[in-house]
């Protein structure tokens, strides 16, 4: 039972990642659209964004799987 339980919590912090990664994604490019001069700028803010997201939603499935013992 607790495999599921665990399999269930990294899931979610996959689904979590994911929805914060298409966020970003998305208003990055609405920035973009919105002022081209300032893409340079943009694109290294939402790189950075994306890896501390990315960092959490990892963190978050090692304890889901390591909650699981």
């Amino acid at each position: 039972m607790t495999g599921s339980i665990a399999a269930i919590g990294a899931g979610l912090a996959v689904l979590g990642v994911g929805f914060g990664i298409g966020k970003i994604g998305s208003s990055a490019m609405d920035g973009i659209a919105r002022q081209p001069e300032q893409s340079g700028k943009i694109q290294t803010a939402m790189i950075i964004a994306a890896a501390l997201i990315e960092g959490a939603g990892l963190f978050g499935i090692v304890v889901a799987m390591l909650g699981n013992g």
